[in-house]
């Protein structure tokens, strides 16, 4: 396999390759037209994030589907969430959402929606695939395209639906002062304004919107230290950190203590039950404190594979009203739409300290304290497969979940073994309730790993 093949990535997530290698113009064009003949042509949102690759591999997207016989109708740099929003509003037949979200800048990525404004799930993606290496589709002649349409108002639309669906006076009236770390990416556009809407002043950083990301895209605790500075530097309520195409966030406290990104589902999760009740659905990185917060509000947690589809579709099923994906701080609120929002997540915590007299420091303290480690190996999908396989063997005495890779529960807490959807790794996560103990999880299965990837 040539190295341009073994960094492209075809899943639930959509498609992703680095950029001028296994990511091409032409791949992105005829992806797009497979697309737009899978939907039965009619209109097609379009998005994009700001990546510097992001208008050449739109104009090939709008390329794809004009051949195809669609409509495409344009955000320009928009949020996911806010595409996905779009989709159903007008009732398009689909949309493509072009964003690699957390992966490095020399990344890219087409994200395929479906008109009910979910991505594709697996089977779907399954069968768009198929088309796709088939190939054989016809193209339109001259006379039969459709005209390109813009629409500049979309997050307008969101950010009013969000509202409608918060006590916005509660929070205008406390008027917080907020730093958010935009990283670059459509936040920069978007978050503060967003926040002066809610009666917030805000602090923002990192907010050209460039595509040139001045710190890591996915927003870790290490990567946030710029935003940690600004919180206490101006004294904020909160901060926020966000991905590059606004669907993940990380919490920083008042403190200035960046979090894990588990926090912030852990956080929504808890606000909506105080509320609404119900069903739980989250994918099998989440923490096991979610078990916690669920069971006091006597409701149950159900699982899922990671990816939010799968989490999306879970939760369809369970009528969960809250859900999402801990390990990328992930929330996904149903009442809203399902998909995970960033935008929605900084409504919900805003909403949580507005109803409180505590600080966001006091509401985590109270928060069932568990300790996650990851780490991640280069690792190509076949090998990751093999690595899993041995662990299956080797813990056969231990309760095992395969939903998704391998999760192994041990005394001490548990592990998590899987193939990357985004990237060509193997990733290894651990959790316990002693810091200690979730070290040792680490170290011992990162030299188990290390020494079966040789």
């Amino acid at each position: 396999m040539n190295r341009a093949m073994h960094t492209l990535k075809f899943s639930e997530a959509g498609v992703r390759g680095i950029v001028g290698d296994s990511l091409t113009p032409q791949l992105a064009a005829s992806l797009a037209s497979t697309f737009g003949k899978y939907t039965g042509g009619g209109r097609i949102i379009v998005a994009r994030d700001t990546r510097q690759s992001g208008k050449m591999l739109e104009q090939a997207v709008v390329a794809g589907l004009l051949a195809a016989g669609c409509q495409p109708l344009l955000l320009g740099i928009a949020p996911t969430p806010t595409a996905q929003l779009t989709v159903k509003h007008h009732r398009a037949n689909g949309g493509i959402v072009i964003t690699a979200s957390h992966n490095p800048v020399e990344w890219n990525a087409l994200k395929f929606v479906g008109p009910s404004g979910t991505f594709l799930d697996a089977r779907e993606s399954a069968e768009l695939f198929d088309i796709f290496t088939q190939g054989n589709l016809d193209y339109c002649a001259e006379n039969e395209f459709k005209k390109l349409r813009y629409e500049t108002a979309a997050f307008e639309l969101h950010m009013r639906r969000i509202f409608r669906e918060i006590d916005v006076e509660a929070v205008r009236r406390r008027r917080f002062r907020v730093a958010v770390d935009c990283g670059n990416g459509v936040a920069a556009l978007y978050s503060r304004h967003f926040l002066e809407q809610l009666g917030c002043e805000a602090v923002s950083i990192h907010d050209e919107a460039d595509g040139i990301f001045r710190r890591p895209p996915e927003p870790l605790p290490a990567h946030i230290a710029d935003l940690c500075a600004a919180v206490k530097a101006h004294h904020c309520a909160v901060g926020f950190a966000h991905d590059p195409d606004g669907d993940r966030m990380t919490l920083v406290t008042d403190q200035g203590r960046a979090l894990d990104p588990q926090y912030t589902l852990l956080l929504a999760v808890d606000h909506v039950l105080s509320e609404t009740p119900g069903p739980v659905a989250v994918n099998i990185q989440t923490s096991r404190a979610v078990e916690d917060i669920a069971a006091s509000y006597g409701c149950e947690v159900f699982y899922s594979k990671i990816g939010e589809i799968n989490v999306v579709n879970l939760m369809l099923e369970k009528h969960s009203e809250i859900g999402g994906e801990g390990n990328c701080g992930g929330v996904i609120w149903r009442r809203l739409h399902p998909g995970r929002d960033s935008y929605a997540a900084m409504a919900l915590v805003l909403e949580m300290l507005a109803l409180t007299t505590e600080t966001i420091t006091d509401i985590c303290a109270s928060v069932p304290e568990y300790f996650i480690r990851s780490e991640k190996f280069p690792c190509g999908a076949f090998r990751a497969r093999e690595i899993i396989r041995e662990f299956n063997n080797r813990y056969q005495d231990y309760e095992r979940i395969t939903l998704d890779g391998l999760r192994l529960t041990l005394p001490s807490g548990w592990v998590l073994l899987r193939a990357s959807n985004t990237e060509p790794v193997l990733r290894l996560t651990v959790e316990a309730q002693k810091n200690k103990d979730a070290q040792k999880l680490l170290d011992d299965f990162s030299a188990q790993v290390k020494k079966l990837n040789t």
